[in-house]
């Protein structure tokens, strides 16, 4: 895997391997400082100070989006998208530096080695970046969507709460068993290097999704009456699903589009307002099937059509949408 050793970038990456045994396992993020209300903490809440640097095609950058837009930041925190699929020789590379300088080929692993000059391990997105200390604040999308849930309310006076606390067991309930067979699962399918850890990882994948079109099949959110975080952490995968993780990553048991009540849902969601301009569907497929370890001859099918606006049928179920505090 790609990444950087003791500062430097390097196309092979022998303190961070993420293969073992066939399986694809996920290196925790490093950087888990936070951004908080209190005007007196290393990071307070600030309009402009903080970008987030984003790539389209990836899902945990994908969930800081959605919320930074159902929170009304996107003025407050400005975000960089990458130019492409993520590239081997560079890793994720941008318009323009954070100084705002077009340079045409901006490697994000430049704003790693700025914020540890001896950094060792991978460059992802999201990176939330401090453009007053010239650091990176954190690059666990988990924790910046949390942050970007309350932080900012002071600012922006939107009160909505996608982790109310009343919530919070049957939120973290559903993160904790989402997360491995569901938002990592695709990963662990399309990464096997071994018959035996994709059968396993397709297996809890499909399982787990059966679980929760169950789920959804009399509830309106996976909490309950409420659209919380744990729904947007969930559509980040399913909106990709069918363009993306159904082909390359060899997810192909059954599609979204399959299940009722998930196709319903994943519909609704992507209609609530600012969601759609979050999500660019003809970047992510292309994403996915550039990449090379995955797919060698980078051919991109034409398919599959995919409409997400039409009308779904979630009003039938009892739910009020959103909690405000």
């Amino acid at each position: 895997m790609s990444g950087m050793v003791d500062g430097k970038w390097v196309a092979s990456m022998p303190a961070a391997e993420e293969i073992r045994g066939g399986r694809f396992v996920r290196m925790d993020s490093l950087f888990r400082n936070a951004i908080t209300a209190d005007p007196d903490a290393e990071y307070p809440a600030e309009a402009g100070r903080y970008h987030l640097w984003v790539a389209w095609g990836c899902p945990w950058a994908a969930r800081t989006l959605a919320v930074r837009a159902l929170k009304w930041l996107d003025e407050l925190i400005p975000a960089y998208f990458a130019l492409a699929a993520f590239d081997g020789a560079e890793g994720w590379t941008y318009d323009d530096g954070p100084d705002g300088i077009a340079e045409g080929h901006y490697p994000l692993h430049r704003i790693y080695s700025d914020a540890v000059p001896n950094y060792t391990g991978k460059v992802t997105v999201p990176t939330l970046w401090d453009s007053k200390t010239g650091t990176i604040v954190s690059n666990e999308s988990s924790e910046i969507v949390r942050m970007f849930n309350s932080a900012f309310d002071r600012l922006t006076g939107n009160r909505l709460d996608l982790y109310p606390e009343a919530l919070r067991p049957e939120i973290d309930r559903w993160n904790d068993y989402i997360y491995p067979r569901i938002n990592n699962g695709v990963y662990r399918a399309g990464f096997a290097t071994a018959q035996e850890a994709y059968d396993e990882a397709a297996r809890e994948l499909f399982g787990a999704l059966d679980t929760v079109e169950n789920h959804l099949s009399t509830r309106r959110y996976l909490a309950g009456d409420y659209c919380t975080e744990a729904d947007w952490r969930l559509f980040a995968t399913l909106v990709r699903f069918d363009i993306g993780y159904y082909g390359a990553f060899k997810c192909n048991l059954r599609r979204i589009e399959d299940y009722p009540a998930l196709s319903n849902y994943l519909r609704e969601l992507y209609q609530w307002p600012g969601i759609a301009e979050t999500v660019d569907l003809e970047h992510i497929k292309t994403g996915y099937y550039g990449l090379r370890n995955v797919n060698p001859g980078g051919i991109v099918p034409i398919g599959p059509l995919v409409d997400l606006t039409k009308p779904h049928d979630r009003e039938r179920l009892a739910g009020k949408g959103i909690w405000e505090r």
